[in-house]
């Protein structure tokens, strides 16, 4: 199979939640450029829709279609479930992207802070993907399996509270969740996995990535000494989701830069 293939999505069809902006427009991107028909929802349909005409004018192998879907209630996702099975018979991958964040000091984070995020971030993920599950198993086979990627973060797995607790426990929730749902589906041919991103330009993370001084300034703080760019996305994305990555199940991906594994620092040498 030639590098090309190993890496395909040709044919494929998708659905990115949150696709309209951050890592959920690179996924997005990445997948119509690799042949795949692209379902993008988020809760901004008109945001959605004015994406996929842009990644419709790319000239490239895919598509995209732009809707509303909001995963924050139980009647968002049912709704957001009808509108898929209206479009698509089944389903090969499914990237639950769509996330919030909130972000407070330590003795000013309120109650209200926990329910909100955890219900969107975990609740909301758990109940897409159990929903979309028949149509995930009607495109999974012994060799090609459908695929689940679930957007955690590097903040749930290193202790990084920074002001978003409820968001770092939420992710760490995720990556959990991501293990438990790849032993259970593997009997289905589905594959779930998660990608841990560190900082990249995005709607959530405008406060500290909207300019370029600032983009600088929190690429110090990175190992490899810069924020994360969209292929750095797409190239992870497409591994998992392409031919190349169907062996893969229960897999936590960093894309930090490094950020996953700084420790405590050099003791020792620092003290001589």
């Amino acid at each position: 199979m030639t590098p090309e293939l190993l890496f395909s999505v040709q044919g494929k069809t998708a659905l990115v939640t949150g696709g309209a902006t951050g890592i959920g427009r690179m996924a997005a991107e990445a997948l119509v450029r690799g042949g795949a028909r692209v379902l993008i929802a988020s809760r901004k349909g008109d945001a959605c829709e004015a994406v996929a005409a842009e990644l419709n004018a790319l000239d490239a192998p895919g598509s995209a279609e732009g809707f509303a879907g909001d995963i924050g209630s139980q009647e968002g996702i049912d709704a957001l479930v009808s509108e898929v099975n209206s479009r698509v018979q089944n389903l090969d991958i499914l990237m639950n992207n769509a996330g919030v964040s909130w972000g407070a000091p330590m003795g000013q984070f309120p109650y209200d802070a926990w329910d909100k995020v955890m219900s969107v971030n975990v609740a909301g993920i758990f109940d897409l993907t159990q929903k979309l599950l028949p149509l995930l198993m009607k495109a999974g086979s012994d060799q090609d399996p459908a695929r689940v990627v679930n957007v955690a973060s590097v903040m749930g797995e290193v202790p990084m509270g920074d002001g978003a607790y409820s968001y770092s426990a939420s992710k760490a929730a995720v990556i959990h969740l991501t293990k438990i749902l790849a032993k259970e589906l593997a009997p289905f041919r589905v594959t779930v996995n998660a990608i841990a991103p560190g900082p990249f330009v995005s709607r959530m993370t405008a406060f500290a990535t909207a300019d370029a001084d600032k983009r600088e300034k929190v690429g110090k703080s990175v190992p490899l000494g810069r924020v994360g760019r969209p292929e750095d996305i797409g190239g992870c994305l497409l591994f998992l989701c392409g031919p190349g990555g169907g062996y893969v199940t229960g897999a936590v991906i960093p894309v930090s830069g490094g950020i996953n594994v700084v420790t405590g620092g050099n003791i020792f040498a620092d003290a001589l």
